[in-house]
């Protein structure tokens, strides 16, 4: 059995009627998670669903997927993930690719157009919960061609799909092992070789589970010791009432979240219990950070990592941020996790180059790839001598407009200088005479007034080349999003061409 397997089980037995999960202000023990894990387990054992096996899982942020977790992570079986907040049609045809020969979910998914006749035409057993155990709601198909085992791989990941067509991103368990343990080192108190306890406060998790920030940020205060207070989805309201009602030290969301934070002007006695907050999962404007700072005295700590990562990568400590944010380090995502490395390369020959020189970003760590090589990303950066590192935008994001190259974070951050802007996202559209042009949308502050498409551009002539100056500019009530409140690039596309072609 793994390390992680024995330290889910070490910290549950503690104390198994301790309060550990809050959801809708109803408290679920210790007991009451590991009860339903080990009906999950039981029930997968009885269908001959071993070590191993893949299991199919339309997660929602809900106490049964927590119980979910701890019954996979603590069996050795692999977490097929599949977002069930997708639409129906997309949901079911998911259900269907993903092949798994067991597929758990909700009552109310299963209930959802096309999503059990996709689980009977895949051949999968279909699982519901049902209180503290489960029931079947279809049953396997005899002779079914599954991908039936991932040996070793804790998680099987859909990639949000962000920039294009999600795809599955296979986390072997000793580097998702490693990731949790490192995630350690960014909490006072915490020794990954320490004696399991359980601690006092609350961490509030809004990230789905369908991310792999929403899997770390439970399993991170489940190895810790700490009580979860999980929120179904962000919104302002229910961030404000967890933190009033558990008074956190640390709480966090995207950086889209700490716009709207902002926006909705919280009383600063809402948030004073905050020591930091932290983000991740999105460029962070130093700006942004600084506003949110000046206003409520709360450092914002920012994170890098990705799916492939199974975590974080680097990241900022509340000392780092007191000794160098404002002496040189502003606007880096942290410093490099321990054991971790980073160097960037010429992303056309793969130079290696000299700290402080921007290229593409290549990273080695134990709980990256075979923890041995470089493992080259799609990010372009800037690593300097003290470890810290900046990501100035995504390579494979580029818009290439008649020879120019466009990093679309660029345009975004001259956007959001406007003082009516409050968020900002660029995309490339196709275009006969340059290959490419930047159109651009932004979310307009409360209480201001938009600028017209001619004010806009003549305020982004002043802040870029003439090349980077997007075409079009709209306004948007909101922009289309993944589940961890990223922009959705192919969504917002699509606005986009049905825009302009009724123009």
């Amino acid at each position: 059995m793994t390390k992680l397997a024995d330290m889910i089980r070490d910290v549950a037995a503690i104390d198994p009627d301790a309060p550990e999960l809050e959801y809708e202000k109803t408290w679920y023990s210790w007991r009451d998670l590991t009860d339903l894990s080990a009906a999950i387990d039981a029930k997968l054992t009885e269908a001959g669903l071993g070590e191993g096996v893949r299991v199919g899982c339309l997660l929602r942020n809900r106490p049964e997927f927590v119980s979910t977790l701890i019954a996979l992570f603590t069996t050795g079986r692999c977490l097929a993930t599949l977002n069930a907040s997708a639409p129906a049609d997309k949901l079911a045809n998911d259900v269907e690719k993903v092949a798994a020969p067991v597929i758990l979910a909700l009552d109310e998914d299963w209930e959802r157009p096309g999503v059990l006749d996709a689980a009977k035409a895949a051949g999968s057993l279909g699982l519901a919960f049902d209180g503290k155990s489960v029931r079947v709601v279809c049953e396997a198909k005899a002779g079914a061609t599954f991908n039936h085992d991932a040996p070793g791989i804790a998680i099987e990941m859909l990639s949000s799909g962000t920039t294009g067509t999600p795809k599955r991103i296979p986390l072997a368990a000793r580097n998702f092992e490693k990731a949790l343990m490192s995630a350690a080192a960014y909490e006072k108190g915490r020794d990954q070789d320490a004696p399991m306890k359980l601690r006092s406060g609350v961490q509030v998790v809004t990230a789905p589970l369908a991310h792999i920030a929403g899997i770390t940020g439970i399993m991170n205060p489940v190895l810790a010791g700490r009580k979860i207070c999980l929120i179904d989805k962000f919104s302002v309201e229910a961030f404000r009432d967890a933190v009033v009602r558990h008074r956190p030290k640390v709480a966090g969301a995207p950086p889209s979240a700490l716009r709207m934070i902002l926006d909705a002007d919280i009383p600063k006695e809402d948030l004073s219990s905050l020591v930091a907050y932290r983000t991740g999962t999105a460029p962070l404007d130093p700006d942004l950070a600084d506003a949110f700072y000046k206003k409520y005295g709360i450092p914002v700590l920012q994170n890098y990592g990705a799916t492939e990562f199974a975590g974080g990568a680097a990241g900022w400590t509340l000392q780092d941020f007191k000794d160098h944010w404002e002496t040189g380090k502003r606007g880096s995502v942290g410093r490099l996790n321990p054991g971790a490395e980073a160097r960037t390369v010429d992303p056309e020959n793969g130079d290696v180059l000299e700290y402080g020189k921007e290229g593409l970003l290549e990273i080695r760590a134990p709980n990256i790839g075979n923890g041995k090589d470089w493992v080259r990303t799609t990010d372009i950066a800037v690593v300097d001598e003290d470890r810290f590192l900046w990501i100035k935008g995504r390579y494979d994001n580029a818009i290439i407009r008649g020879g120019f190259k466009i990093l679309p974070d660029d345009v975004i951050r001259a956007m959001e200088q406007h003082p009516s802007v409050r968020e900002a996202t660029v995309a490339g559209m196709p275009d006969r005479r340059l290959g490419e042009v930047p159109v651009a949308a932004f979310i307009r502050r409360a209480d201001t007034q938009a600028p017209t498409q001619e004010e806009f551009v003549a305020f982004l002539r002043e802040r870029l080349m003439p090349y980077q100056v997007p075409v079009k500019i709209v306004e948007m009530a909101d922009f289309p999003r993944t589940p961890s409140l990223k922009v959705s690039l192919p969504a917002l596309k699509a606005l986009f061409e049905a825009e302009m072609a009724t123009n």
